[in-house]
C-alpha cells in the first residue's frame, strides 16, 4: 500500500523529488548521512497564508533514526529556509514478480524442507505402527478343547512385518537423506541471502521512508508571491528551484584504522610511506556508491553540550522564581465537541468518558476554572490543575490565571494524580495530600511549580488530539515517535555490525583516541556495499619519517630484530591498529602499530632478521684485594660478535645491562668499553614487538654500523665488590 501524499489544507499535493546521498561520516558505532535534493517550488502564496511549502524527498533508508533528521536550504530564494522535517513511512505487499531471484529459491528450498520433514515423520510414524502388529488369538470358550497354533499363519504374517519394515525403513533413508541435502540448499541460500546488500529489499514487504519538509520564509516558502513578471500581471505564477539538505542517522556501520608501510629496497635509506587505510562494514540498508567519506572517533549518543553550572551563593535563601509562560485554555473547549458526542453512538460509557475526565481535572481546566493551557511560545500541553483533598490549602493560581477564577472542583486524590500525568505533569496533585497523624491534620508541604515533562517538550511530536479521544480531545500531546518493535526489528540486524569480528591487532579507536577526538576524510569518493562485509578503503598519505634500525639483546636473546622508527611528521594523530610493512614490493609482516600524536617517535617491530648475527660471550675472575684480602672482587667481562651478511650497512643497537647495588657494601666500577657504551635518557621499549616500555636500571647501549660482509667485536664489562665474609644472592658465579 503506497503512502498518500502530504497535503495541506487548501493547496495541491506536496511535491516527490528523488534525493542523492552526498556525503557520509562513520563513527564507531552508527554514521551520519546527507542528502540533497533539488525541486521546482512555485513562488504564489499558500493558502492559508504563512502556511509554508511541503517537499517529499525520498531515498531514506527504514533504519534511520527519526529524531535524527535536520533539514537545511542549500540554494535557493534569500530568506527561504525549513521550519519543520519529519519522518513518513510506507509499507505495501509486494508481487511475486519483483521479488529477486534468490528470494524465491530459498523459499522453494524451505517448502521442500517443510514437505520433506513431513513425509519423514510420517514414515516414522507408520514404522511404529507396523512393527507394533501383533497376531492376537480369538478367546477360547468355556469347555472348548485346546486349538491348535496356526504356525502357517503366524510365519506369513513374520514374512509380511519383515518385508513392509524393509521397504518402510528404505524409505525413511531415502528420505533422511533427501531432507539433509534440502537443508544443506537452504542454509547455503540464507547465507547467500544474508549477504545481500540491504540496500536490496528481499523481503514480501515493500518499505519506503520519505522526509516531509516545510519550505517558508522566502519566495519559495509562498511569503513573496506578489510580484508581477509576466506583463505587469499580478498573480502571474512562476517557479523557482531549490536545493534541499537533508541530515539523518542510521546504525549498522563502525571502521577501524589499517595501515600500509612501504620501505625502500634497500631497507636502509631513511623514509617511507605510510598509507592510511579504513576497514569500513555497514548494514544501514543503502549503497554507499561514490560518497565523500568521514571517518570520526566520537560517540554518536555521547551529548557534546557544554555542561551549565550554576551559581552558588552565600546569603539569604531565595525562592524559586515562579514558572512563566502559562495561560488558560480556551473558554468552552468541552462544548466544542458537544455536536459530536450528540451525533455518536447512543453508548453510556461514551457518555460518561468526558465527565469522567472533568472530574480528574481536564475538564474543569477546559472551562478556565484554574487549568493553564502552555503558550505558543513553550509548545507545552494544556495543564490541567488538580483539585485539593479536603482539609488541605488550596495551591495558588497558575501565573496568569484570570483574576477571580473559581477553584475547580474537589476530585479524589487519585484522581487528580491519574490527570495530571495524562498529560505529562508528574507530582504536583501528589504534593498536596496531607499526612494523616496522631493530633490532627498537618498542613500539607508547598507544590512546586508545574512543568511540562520531556515529552512534552518535543514540539516536533506535539499534535492535537481529536474528538475520538474524550480525555485529550482539543489538547496537544506527544506523537508516536516509531521507534516500536517494527523498528527494533528493522535496526536489530545493522546494529550487529559493530559487534562483527575484526582484523587482528585492530584496537577500537575510541580507546585509542583517548580524549580527544579526530576525523579523518577521503581523498576521493569512495563504495561500500551495504552487505555487512569489511571493505578497505584508501583515506589518505600520511608524512612520516622511517628509519630502519636493527636491534639485539644478547643477554636474553641472540636474535637481531629489525625495526623501524617511526615519527609523525602530520598535523593529526595516527590511531593504533594493524600495519602491513612491505620492502620493496615484498610483503614482510603486519605488525602493530601504537597511537602516534603529531611529533611523537615510536619503534615498530618487523620481525627477526636472519642475516645479522651476533653471539655473546662472558668471561668472570675472581680475585682477592684490600688489606689481607677482605674485598672479594668478581670481574665480568662481555663480549659481543655481530656479522653483517646483507648486501647494503646496518646500523645495529645492542642492548646490555650493569648491576645496579642498593647495599652501602658492594660497589660496582664499570670497564671501559670498546667502542664506549651510553646509558639510555628514555625508556626502552620491546625490541621484537615495538611495545612501549619502561625505565630499566643499568642499562647501557652500544650503537654500531657494519658494512655490508664485515664482523665486528664490541667489549664491555665491569666489577664487583663485596667483603670476604659475604656472598651474592645466589652464588657469587651468577652476579
Amino acid at each position: 500500500m503506497a503512502a498518500e501524499p502530504v497535503t495541506e489544507r487548501g493547496a495541491e499535493a506536496a511535491p516527490r523529488v528523488a534525493s542523492r546521498l552526498e556525503s557520509v561520516v562513520v563513527h564507531p558505532a552508527g554514521a551520519v548521512c546527507v542528502r540533497r535534493a533539488r525541486c521546482v517550488l512555485p513562488t504564489r502564496p499558500p493558502s492559508p497564508p504563512g502556511a509554508g511549502v511541503r517537499v517529499l524527498v525520498e531515498g531514506l533508508p527504514v533504519t534511520v533514526h527519526g529524531h535524527s533528521l535536520r533539514g537545511r536550504v542549500v540554494s535557493g530564494p534569500p530568506g527561504l529556509r525549513v521550519t519543520d522535517v519529519r519522518v513518513a513511512r510506507a509499507a505495501g505487499p509486494r508481487p511475486d514478480g519483483e521479488l529477486p531471484r534468490l528470494r524465491l529459491a530459498w523459499e522453494e528450498a524451505r517448502d521442500r524442507v517443510d514437505g520433506l520433514r513431513s513425509r519423514r515423520d510420517g514414515l516414522r510414524t507408520e514404522i511404529a505402527e507396523v512393527a507394533a502388529l501383533r497376531a492376537v488369538p480369538p478367546q477360547p470358550r468355556r469347555g472348548d478343547p485346546p486349538r491348535r497354533a496356526p504356525v502357517e499363519s503366524l510365519l506369513a504374517l513374520a514374512d509380511f512385518l519383515d518385508g513392509r519394515l524393509a521397504l518402510l525403513h528404505e524409505r525413511l533413508r531415502s528420505a533422511e537423506e533427501e531432507l539433509r541435502d534440502a537443508e544443506h540448499e537452504a542454509d547455503v541460500l540464507s547465507v547467500r541471502l544474508e549477504g545481500v546488500s540491504s540496500a536490496l529489499s528481499t523481503g514480501r514487504t515493500r518499505e519506503s521512508v520519505t522526509a516531509v519538509l516545510t519550505l517558508a520564509g522566502g519566495a519559495g516558502g509562498g511569503t513573496g508571491g506578489g510580484d508581477t513578471d509576466d506583463g505587469g500581471q499580478e498573480g502571474a505564477e512562476t517557479e523557482v528551484e531549490v536545493e534541499v539538505e537533508v541530515e539523518y542517522r542510521v546504525p549498522g556501520a563502525t571502521w577501524s584504522p589499517v595501515y600500509r608501510l612501504r620501505l625502500g629496497g634497500t631497507g636502509t635509506a631513511p623514509g617511507g610511506t605510510l598509507v592510511l587505510r579504513a576497514c569500513v562494514a555497514q548494514r544501514t540498508g543503502e549503497d554507499w556508491a561514490g560518497v565523500r567519506l568521514g571517518l570520526s572517533t566520537a560517540d554518536l549518543l555521547r551529548p557534546a553540550g557544554v555542561p551549565r553550572l550554576r551559581s552558588l551563593r552565600i546569603g539569604r535563601r531565595q525562592e524559586e522564581p515562579e514558572a512563566r509562560g502559562w495561560r488558560e485554555p480556551p473558554p468552552g473547549l468541552d462544548e466544542l465537541f458537544s455536536g459530536y458526542d450528540a451525533a455518536a453512538a447512543p453508548d453510556p460509557r461514551t457518555r460518561s468518558r468526558p465527565a469522567a475526565a472533568g472530574a480528574a481535572g481536564g475538564a474543569g481546566a477546559a472551562r478556565g476554572a484554574g487549568g493553564a493551557a502552555p503558550s505558543p511560545r513553550t509548545g507545552s500541553a494544556a495543564m490541567p490543575v488538580a483539585a485539593p483533598l479536603a482539609g488541605a490549602v488550596p495551591p495558588p493560581p497558575p501565573p496568569g490565571a484570570a483574576a477571580g477564577a473559581p477553584a475547580p472542583a474537589a476530585a479524589p486524590g487519585a484522581a487528580h494524580t491519574a490527570g495530571t500525568a495524562e498529560f505529562g505533569f508528574a507530582g504536583y496533585g501528589a504534593a498536596q495530600a496531607p499526612a494523616a497523624v496522631a493530633g490532627g491534620p498537618v498542613p500539607p508541604r508547598a507544590a512546586p511549580p508545574p512543568g511540562p515533562s520531556t515529552d512534552m517538550l518535543d514540539y516536533s511530536r506535539l499534535e492535537l488530539a481529536g474528538p475520538e479521544d474524550p480525555v485529550r480531545r482539543g489538547r496537544l500531546r506527544p506523537a508516536p515517535d516509531g521507534t516500536g518493535a517494527g523498528d527494533a526489528g528493522r535496526r536489530r540486524p545493522a546494529e550487529a555490525v559493530a559487534r562483527q569480528g575484526r582484523p587482528s591487532h585492530t584496537v577500537d579507536v575510541r580507546r585509542s583516541a583517548g580524549s580527544f577526538h579526530h576525523r579523518y576524510d577521503t581523498a576521493a569518493p569512495v563504495d561500500v556495499a551495504a552487505d555487512g562485509a569489511w571493505h578497505t578503503v584508501p583515506v589518505c598519505d600520511v608524512p612520516v619519517e622511517a628509519v630502519p634500525e636493527y636491534v639485539c639483546v644478547p643477554s636474553v636473546d641472540e636474535t637481531v630484530y629489525g625495526t623501524v622508527l617511526l615519527a609523525n611528521t602530520s598535523h593529526h594523530a595516527l590511531l593504533a591498529g594493524p600495519v602491513d610493512v612491505t620492502v620493496g614490493d615484498e610483503f614482510v609482516l603486519t605488525a602493530p602499530l601504537p597511537t602516534l600524536a603529531p611529533g611523537e617517535r615510536r619503534r615498530v617491530g618487523i620481525g627477526a632478521v636472519e642475516s645479522v648475527r651476533a653471539a655473546r660471550r662472558t668471561h668472570l675472575r675472581e680475585s682477592t684485594a684490600g688489606l689481607r684480602g677482605g674485598t672479594t672482587v668478581l670481574d665480568h667481562t662481555v663480549e659481543v660478535e655481530l656479522a653483517n651478511r646483507l648486501p647494503h650497512r646496518v646500523v645495529v643497537e645492542v642492548r646490555e645491562r650493569v648491576p645496579v647495588s642498593t647495599e652501602k657494601e658492594v660497589r660496582i666500577e664499570e670497564h671501559r668499553a670498546a667502542p664506549p657504551w651510553t646509558a639510555p635518557t628514555g625508556p626502552l621499549d620491546d625490541a621484537g614487538s615495538g611495545d612501549a616500555g619502561g625505565p630499566v636500571r643499568g642499562a647501557r647501549i652500544w650503537r654500531v654500523e657494519l658494512d655490508p660482509g664485515h664482523t665486528t667485536v664490541l667489549r664491555g664489562g665491569y666489577e664487583i665488590r663485596i667483603p670476604a665474609g659475604r656472598a651474592l644472592v645466589g652464588g657469587n658465579r651468577r652476579g
